[in-house]
């Protein structure tokens, strides 16, 4: 063959490709999903109170009762106090009160704020999220501030001791709860799904619940002073409550193969009134009162909201303890206290 038929030859080749591509290069197409490739790194928190920061003061304006909204998000919270390399910014959306419904996906309101989920989405369309992690569950089924509240009535009461009524149930208001939170789980990962994010891409870590109280309070401080709760009933909540809570929210965590951060033992030595009289030891709070917002109409109802949760030590300790865990890549451990006073993340830790 010639070289001038070469030509042409190839000409009839090449001619319908070029035909072909302006064609296709005439169509818009939508952009694929997720961010761009220069998009900030992102850590993002998601829960109920002890992920928001309630309890540790210093609220983002908005959060503090501010038109109906009591999300109580804290510039102290544990998410603000973690670090994590290569992480540009981080969104705190936990909100006090949450429970797995309003974590996931739904059309509700909670605190005046729509699902932390549907927010996710927008935070994961402009963001590389790398890193989510969750707190829920107790304000499900288990509703542990409940318990917490009926057993102060009941130390006012003088009755018997509140636990008791509480323990032939506990455990099946936790296997009520798993379900709740593994769906609250999967609409956190089909929410990344659809961002465009593949599974190993971002860490998805769950931690459980640390034990506010112990039976160690001095007498001098179960009352109005500190910790008006019986001795039984802070055992009750230290060596069983948080325990079969765990169970629970880890066997969640399993189910959609995420990461799990134990709590159980974190607050160990460290409880709300342990410190007797020097509370700055303590990492929860104590019984809390808003005296000024006693006398405001709106504001009396959650009064009390900040007792018995982590204090700003507290999320400071939680934070060192995630920030260990996150470094790692296993996939679970445990935040325990160390021979120097403060929290680590362990694997497999022995018990007390």
């Amino acid at each position: 063959m010639s070289p001038l038929a070469r030509r042409a030859t190839a000409l009839l080749v090449v001619l319908p490709l070029i035909a072909v591509l302006t064609v296709v290069s005439d169509h818009r197409f939508a952009a694929p999903p997720g961010p761009a490739r220069d998009a900030p790194t992102a850590m993002v928190a998601m829960g109920d109170s002890t992920m928001s920061g309630e309890g540790a003061g210093s609220y983002e304006p908005g959060t503090d009762g501010e038109n109906g909204n009591w999300c109580h998000r804290s510039l102290r919270a544990t998410i603000n106090r973690t670090t994590v390399a290569g992480i540009d910014k981080t969104f705190n959306l936990a909100c006090s009160g949450a429970n797995s419904e309003q974590v996931g996906l739904t059309d509700k309101l909670q605190n005046t704020e729509q699902s932390q989920a549907k927010r996710l989405a927008a935070i994961a369309r402009v963001n590389r999220v790398a890193v989510i992690v969750v707190a829920v569950g107790a304000n499900d089924d288990p509703r542990f501030s409940d318990v917490l509240n009926r057993c102060v009535q009941a130390w006012f009461e003088r009755g018997a001791d509140c636990t008791a009524t509480l323990s032939d149930d506990w455990r099946g208001r936790v296997d009520r709860m798993v379900p709740k939170v593994e769906r609250a789980l999967r609409d956190i990962r089909s929410v990344m799904d659809a961002e465009g994010y593949t599974q190993r891409s971002y860490s998805l870590v769950v931690q459980s619940y640390a034990s506010p109280v112990a039976s160690s309070v001095p007498a001098d401080l179960q009352n109005l002073a500190g910790c008006p709760l019986r001795t039984a009933d802070m055992a009750w909540v230290r060596d069983t409550g948080v325990g079969v809570l765990a169970k629970g929210i880890q066997t969640a965590a399993n189910r959609v193969d995420a990461r799990y951060l134990d709590l159980t033992r974190a607050g160990a030595k460290h409880e709300a009134c342990t410190g007797g009289g020097k509370p700055e030891s303590e990492w929860f709070t104590r019984l809390t009162v808003d005296f000024d917002g006693l006398r405001d109409q709106d504001r009396a109802s959650h009064a009390l909201q900040e007792s018995f949760h982590p204090n700003a030590r507290g999320h400071e300790q939680v934070g060192r303890c995630l920030s260990e865990f996150l470094a790692t890549t296993a996939k679970t451990a445990a935040c325990v206290v160390d021979d120097k006073g403060a929290l680590k993340a362990v694997a497999n830790p022995t018990a007390d």
